[in-house]
């Protein structure tokens, strides 16, 4: 199930709690990318109210909001950098983006690793991306309500793994939404402070959503064949010996046994009985 972009708009521009979400990863983003000077910046899934900082200074900034979502206008008092696309298709020319985010798009989509080939595609060798992902032991995924509740909540491992098997090196990792999901006046004037404490107890356990951030590398290549050989064949494929031996695979005579049944000729020899 995907989420509805109308639910994305409302609960991020419109909620309190929202607003605050959009601060906490937004301050996480930042510190990643400090300058996008002349970059170009793309976002996947709902990454627009992250954007917003690089509309200033990148050279291109677009919003990918996948078909099963929806898309709308963005920013609002501007002119669009919204579009939308195929989950796994995007207008994008190969090896084109230098800072690639994605947000609520891999959770709720059916073919991960359907999308991530194509993140890998539109990015260049030595872009940097960063997934942000609900975790599996926040609290966030375990409220219903937010958008983090729909969809695979992620461990750390299970997404750097999602990196690795597609052509990215993981660099850094980190945590944000330290503070509970309660839209509550009492429980948001102290989500700031609790964010801050967060950042410095926990990298990432305690957090609503993980920020992996790893590098576009080139593609090793792969061997062909076997990657591991047989040392130790099958003995049943081993040849006949000289001599006249059995073959290897059946092994020594019982000695215990029987004589063996006399030839034809050897019995031909024999005097006829009366």
């Amino acid at each position: 199930m995907h989420q509805d972009v109308c639910f994305l708009r409302d609960f991020y521009y419109s909620s309190a709690l929202g607003r605050a979400a959009q601060k906490a990863m937004r301050d996480r983003l930042s510190a990643c990318w400090p300058s996008v000077a002349g970059l170009s910046v793309a976002g996947f899934g709902f990454a627009a109210p992250l954007l917003r900082p690089c509309l200033q200074d990148a050279r291109r900034v677009i919003a990918l909001m996948p078909a099963q979502q929806g898309v709308m206008h963005w920013p609002a008092e501007a002119a669009n950098h919204s579009v939308l696309v195929e989950e796994t298709n995007w207008p994008i020319a190969s090896d084109s983006i230098d800072r690639l985010v994605v947000l609520h798009g891999i959770e709720t989509s059916d073919r991960p690793a359907a999308l991530m080939e194509e993140a890998a595609r539109v990015t260049k060798i030595g872009a940097k991306v960063v997934l942000i992902l609900p975790n599996r032991s926040g609290l966030w995924a375990r409220r219903d309500g937010t958008p983090f509740a729909l969809g695979r909540p992620y461990s750390l491992g299970q997404v750097e793994t999602l990196l690795v098997e597609h052509g990215f090196a993981v660099e850094n990792h980190s945590a944000a939404l330290f503070f509970p999901p309660r839209d509550r006046a009492t429980w948001l004037r102290w989500a700031m402070v609790m964010e801050n404490m967060g950042q410095k107890l926990s990298r990432y356990h305690a957090g609503g959503v993980l920020l992996v951030e790893a590098m576009r590398v080139a593609d090793a290549p792969r061997p062909s064949g076997l990657s591991v050989r047989e040392r130790k064949p099958l003995r049943i494929l081993d040849p006949v010996r000289a001599g006249g031996t059995q073959p290897a695979w059946r092994g020594k005579p019982n000695q215990s046994s029987a004589p063996a049944a006399k030839t034809w000729a050897e019995e031909s020899s024999l005097p006829a009985r009366r």
